[in-house]
């Protein structure tokens, strides 16, 4: 049986509570399961809003509603496990695919290929650009960060423990990886560098957060939520790497078929997780 843990417990001052940890360690079996969700959400919101034509207002919408759904039962859950764990973080990553595309695109020809008019039902987008975009999306982050701040709980996500500290480690989630999305999309289609290059450029800036590990002046946890922002990017990137038609610089691989291939290697990392949870415990 996994042990709990008897920890202070930040919601009820002067408290000591038994607590089972809900959120995993920070390995490099982590990260390889993150950058797989993330460009599973890629592929997979472009699936959607895109190959199936809803558009990303409706795809938006529902994909909204499925975070709620898999948020609740994470918040829900007693401990962590890690296909709840994930299917949060693939969630909120197909969402943010879509809740991007929504605000920085719109039904202009640089966003619809084939002669299209139009994408989906709904607004086709706001189309306030990636630049305005991003800024909205950053803002966002910071006063969830301010808020989580002044609440006095611990960055640390190995000792997020409470309600409330899940509900706001949740909430950045969400927002960096709508934020993540519209960088990897500047990269990919405004800055020049094509989608490989702006995979490679993002790796070659994960690789400076690992070297940056070393030295002790530089807070880690500050260097996991950059790394965390920025593993969607990568995401993003290597989606459309995968998904795009060659001409574009994309390997035309197709939506459908990337997203399976995605989803089953997913599934497979999370079912070891689940295997070395049962292990440990």
């Amino acid at each position: 049986m996994e042990q709990s843990e008897v920890l202070a417990d930040p919601d009820v001052p002067g408290t000591a509570t038994s607590v089972m940890k809900k959120l995993p360690e920070v390995t490099l079996a982590f990260w390889i399961m993150k950058i797989a969700a993330t460009t599973l959400g890629e592929t997979a919101g472009d699936l959607f809003s895109q190959t199936l034509k809803l558009g990303y207002f409706l795809t938006t919408i529902a994909l909204f509603l499925i975070f709620v759904v898999t948020l609740v039962v994470q918040l829900r859950s007693r401990r962590y496990n890690p296909f709840f764990y994930w299917t949060v973080i693939l969630s909120t990553s197909m969402a943010g695919t879509t809740m991007s595309d929504f605000m920085n695109r719109d039904a202009s020809a640089q966003y619809l290929s084939g002669g299209a008019t139009s994408l989906g039902w709904g607004p086709q987008g706001l189309g306030l650009g990636y630049p305005a975009g991003a800024a909205i999306l950053i803002s966002i982050l910071l006063v969830v960060f301010a808020v989580w701040r002044l609440s006095g709980m611990t960055f640390q996500i190995r000792d997020i423990v409470t309600f409330r500290g899940e509900a706001l480690f949740w909430s950045a989630i969400l927002v960096s990886n709508t934020l993540g999305t519209s960088m990897g999309d500047f990269l990919s289609d405004s800055s020049g560098l094509g989608y490989a290059g702006g995979a490679l450029l993002v790796t070659g800036l994960l690789a400076v957060l690992v070297a940056l590990m070393k030295v002790p002046v530089v807070p880690n946890v500050l260097l996991f939520w950059i790394a965390f922002v920025l593993t969607r990017p990568l995401g993003a990137t290597a989606g459309d790497l995968l998904t795009k038609p060659v001409a574009k610089g994309g390997l035309d691989l197709g939506t459908a078929g990337s997203s399976a291939v995605l989803l089953a290697l997913l599934l497979g990392l999370m079912a070891s997780a689940q295997v070395r949870e049962r292990r440990a415990g």
